[in-house]
């Protein structure tokens, strides 16, 4: 059991370890914990990077996780700008860039993600973006004003999102997707189809099946992407997203087993007991859809976060939830519970034209996922109904005139 004399050691100060820490106070830890992160901030949220905080709607200090003085109110030593280097396993210590070094009783790996760099001739020029921090954010600003020709290469939800506020704030987006559809990796051809025609029908340029040969640059600075086909698209700034890839360098290093991730059971410890790996750098068992799978998500890193604080206080685990997503693009709130692979066929609850509608999946006769777009009853009924493995009528579910309260209720009863 660990005491008050251990010390807990979490490197990365995101949400994944921000909330590590503030769990282990709400359990009754009351040793040392120290909270050591690389960006000079303090443990903040960053889905609002790519919308409200990107649009101007909110200043830096609505995206903290929590007041900065809570922190040290809760006792937690919180230390930014400061990168881990190295794990001596053996010795329970940590390196640090600075020269320091810290022991440990117990370690959590929450180091996240960083961006895909894309691969291409001029992708050093000048005004070449990627976002993935409130520094990239910061000087993505100025690229989103009037007028402005902003190149946006990646159809995901990064993507897509920052083309919404790009064209809101009246600049001119022009998504490059090399697939065939938009939300290829992640979503089902329906929800691909009706965010194209959303967002053309506001006016953004979408190119699919568009590959990015390079980008060209005029006295150091970016001023066009030429595609594969010979086509040149002008710009003055890109912004590229085209996904992220695990920090697992300082596990692999220190001998751990490594995947798509950091490997870690159903109480996130690694293959050594005495470190714990959360959040987006973590493959973990999913409970409810039995196997091993790396998510990138803040629920899944708050539910992580709870559960290595709960195992190392011996405390019992938060009830596994169904996995959800969420985007917000124009005056669309998608909500996605569940992850769509596998999908065998899908059916449609509401009238898409409208904008209130939800998309369930299905594998056989169990529901595998639901995407909700502005309608939050569909998504809170698909989200527990995944959760309990349950399996609804397809054709009750197309019908709106049996409420979708109804729906779940019948099956979480059989």
């Amino acid at each position: 059991m660990i005491s008050s004399e251990d010390t807990v050691l979490i490197l990365g100060a995101g949400q994944a370890g921000g909330q590590c820490a503030a769990s282990l106070r709400r359990f009754g830890f009351e040793g040392r914990i120290i909270l050591a992160g690389s960006e000079p901030h303090p443990p903040y949220q960053r889905p609002p990077l790519s919308k409200a905080y990107l649009s101007g709607e909110i200043e830096a200090d609505r995206l903290w996780l929590q007041p900065p003085e809570t922190w040290e109110e809760q006792k937690v030593d919180l230390r930014t700008g400061l990168e881990a280097i190295s794990i001596d396993r053996a010795q329970k210590t940590v390196r640090f860039a600075d020269g320091s070094s810290e022991n440990y009783s117990c370690l959590i790996i929450a180091t996240g993600s960083r961006v895909r760099k894309l691969p291409v001739e001029g992708a050093d020029l000048e005004s070449v973006r990627y976002l993935r921090n409130i520094a990239d954010v910061d000087a993505l600003k100025s690229d989103f004003s009037p007028g402005k020709r902003i190149a946006v290469i990646g159809g995901g939800y990064i993507g897509l999102e920052a083309a919404a506020v790009a064209k809101k704030l009246g600049a001119k987006p022009v998504v490059i997707e090399a697939l065939d559809r938009l939300l290829a990796r992640v979503a089902q051809p329906e929800l691909s189809d009706y965010y194209k025609h959303a967002h053309q029908s506001r006016g953004v340029d979408i190119r699919l099946s568009a590959k990015v040969e390079s980008l060209l640059g005029k006295e150091g600075h970016v001023c066009g992407v030429r595609l594969a086909s010979g086509d040149v698209i002008e710009c003055d700034s890109v912004l590229v997203g085209i996904g992220v890839i695990p920090n697992q360098e300082l596990a692999t290093e220190a001998g751990l087993k490594t995947g798509n991730g950091i490997v870690v059971n159903e109480d996130c410890q690694t293959s050594d007991p005495a470190i714990f790996a959360i959040g987006d750098c973590a493959e973990g068992i999913n409970p409810v859809y039995h196997r091993r799978i790396r998510l990138e998500s803040v629920p899944n890193a708050l539910e992580q976060a709870k559960t290595a604080a709960a195992t190392i206080c011996e405390q019992p685990a938060p009830e596994p939830e169904t996995p959800w997503f969420w985007s917000d693009q124009f005056d669309l709130k998608l909500q996605s519970a569940g992850l769509v692979t596998g999908t065998e066929f899908s059916v449609i609850r509401g009238d898409m034209d409208s904008g209130n509608f939800a998309i369930f999946h299905f594998a056989g006769d169990f529901l595998l996922a639901a995407d909700a777009i502005n309608d939050p009853p569909s998504f809170m009924a698909a989200k527990m109904m995944i959760a309990k493995g349950a399996t609804p009528d397809p054709r009750e579910i197309e019908n709106t005139d049996i409420p979708i309260k109804d729906i779940m209720k019948a099956c979480l009863a059989k």
